[in-house]
């Protein structure tokens, strides 16, 4: 059992990183998550593990330099903050063109522009329904608490290496910035197993040099390809969601919310318990892969879902398309870097479904 320290949710990520055997991360610094890039130089990491930390010169120049890294079969991972991981899309869409593994961990702010450094959770769809060019999906994982930021780390480099494809951390200001004790896992090998046919390790005695690219110049193969891609991202639906409930089995009214507006909400659930009302709590772990089919169980028998979102409604479409026409849906979110309390929540909630 490791050791139990109390972290920043940015700083957790950082330790993960070194002790889930990360090779190299390249990163530039923005508010909320400046910290992660901080907490790996205070460590001095190539010191600790022989993983590689540099400062890039933009954005851009990250991704660029991860997509170099993961082509060699190297855990690599980047961070960044909305706008920083709007200039990263490119690289992105590369990389899952690519079938690369990588990590990418974006603290949200909130937008639109520069906007403001304050949490948001505005990036959803951009995170969730391919914010590059072209047909892709990253698998995208959306912690609750410090814990989970250190927790996610290894399940992350693990899902990606699988399926050979980018996944995101998806967070905010709140939970990147909050402090929370943190029970962080043993250190873990640099080297990871998996098929390495792949890597681009120059030509060998059995095989041609593997060469990594996201062009092909012939529709037929290039279709092929994406069909391919399409094929993979049905088995990760298949086999990946995750996700949370409390006190859903016998629920009137649904409350769904990921990440930060998930724990606001969790204390709105109970205090809706409190006062006689039957709310239960679905939290989406992955946001990518949706958990849709248990969704679309719960609207069999509840009265109604209630979104919470730090947004104007994008995750609210998932829901909407799990529910159809069988229950109602509401929305409620606060936008602009704005939090909303739980008893502000239960008074939507009331006044939406109770006339309260």
């Amino acid at each position: 059992m490791g050791e139990t320290r109390l972290m920043k949710g940015n700083e957790a990520i950082a330790e993960a990183a070194i002790r889930a055997g990360c090779d190299a991360y390249f990163g530039y610094p923005i508010t909320p998550q400046s910290e992660i890039i901080e907490y790996l130089a205070s460590q001095e990491p190539h010191k600790r593990t022989g993983m590689v930390l540099l400062q890039a010169e933009s954005e851009l120049g990250a991704i660029n330099m991860v997509y170099g890294a993961a082509g060699t079969g190297k855990k690599a991972m980047t961070s960044s903050s909305s706008p920083g991981i709007s200039l990263m899309q490119e690289g992105l869409s590369y990389m899952a063109g690519s079938e690369l593994p990588c990590l990418v961990v974006n603290i949200v702010r909130g937008g639109p522009g520069l906007g403001t450094i304050q949490p948001s959770q505005a990036d959803y769809f951009q995170a969730t329904k391919g914010g590059g060019h072209g047909d892709y999906k990253l698998i995208v994982l959306a912690p609750a608490s410090v814990q989970e930021m250190s927790d996610f780390v290894p399940l992350a480099f693990d899902l990606a290496f699988k399926y050979r494809n980018p996944v995101m951390i998806l967070s905010d200001g709140v939970i990147g910035q909050m402090m929370e004790k943190v029970e962080l896992f043993d250190q873990m090998p640099r080297a990871t197993e998996f098929d390495q046919t792949w890597v681009t390790t120059g030509k060998t005695a059995d095989r041609e040099r593997n060469i990594h690219s996201s062009l092909d110049l012939d529709p037929a193969r290039f279709e092929k390809h994406n069909h391919h891609l399409q094929e993979k991202y049905k088995k990760i639906i298949e086999n990946e969601v995750r996700f949370e409930k409390i006190q859903c089995d016998d629920a009137d009214y649904v409350l769904v919310a990921y990440g930060s507006s998930s724990r606001i909400c969790q204390k709105t659930q109970k205090l809706a318990r409190e006062k006689g009302i039957k709310a239960g709590l679905l939290r989406p772990i992955t946001l990518f892969p949706f958990p849709y089919e248990e969704i679309e169980k719960l609207a069999n028998h509840v009265k109604g879902f209630l979104a919470v979102e730090l947004s104007a409604g994008q995750m609210v479409e998932d829901v909407e398309l799990a529910v159809g026409k069988k229950t109602r849906i509401e929305f409620y979110g606060r936008i602009g870097g704005m939090i909303p309390t739980p008893t502000e929540i239960l008074t939507v909630l009331e006044e939406k479904y109770l006339g309260g």
